[in-house]
């Protein structure tokens, strides 16, 4: 019997891991938030695949995605980031991983929770099935988290974190998760 997915899992395993059991699932945890947060941030440019398979580089590099930790990277560190070959070493993205950190904890202290904060949004609904790469909310929540002071957070990047994160769940038809 042949599972049916969405087209874009492919056959590479590490796609087809993170379509059935990370892809669409509502995330609540702050830390995996952020997680996610970081890693769209850093696929900017480039194909989801390349994060994926440098995931556990990332991390490792930045402290298990620990936010306080993060927030607190001086130039040393961006430098360490910046020789680290299993990381993408994009000087601005890692400024911006950092920068993203700090706003991300003042997210938190307004809100009590970054899930809070982004849930809020839809009032904790998950959006079906638009198969767009930006939307009116993806431009919203850009727009306010850039007000905020957030970089690399456009809205195709916000889009796809929604995806990430369960907010917005893209699962075609055809496919066992829909």
């Amino acid at each position: 019997m042949t599972i049916e997915r969405c087209s874009w899992a492919g056959d590479d395993e590490t796609y087809i891991r993170y379509h059935d059991e990370e892809w669409g699932v509502p995330t609540h945890d702050d830390k995996e938030l952020f997680e996610m947060l970081v890693l769209e941030s850093f696929q900017a440019g480039l194909s989801w695949i390349t994060i994926l398979k440098k995931r556990e580089n990332f991390r490792k590099a930045f402290d298990g995605f620990d936010v306080e930790k993060v927030a607190g990277y001086n130039e040393e560190k961006v430098e360490e980031l910046r020789q680290n070959e299993g990381i993408i070493r994009h000087k601005g993205k890692i400024s911006s991983a950092i920068n993203n950190a700090q706003v991300f904890i003042e997210i938190q202290k307004e809100f009590g929770s970054f899930d809070k904060y982004i849930w809020g949004f839809t009032d904790g609904e998950i959006i079906k099935a638009e198969f767009k790469t930006e939307s009116e909310l993806s431009k919203n929540i850009s727009k306010d988290l850039k007000k905020r002071g957030m970089k690399f957070v456009g809205p195709t990047i916000i889009y796809s974190y929604l995806e990430s994160i369960g907010i917005i769940d893209n699962h075609q038809e055809n496919c066992f998760k829909f």
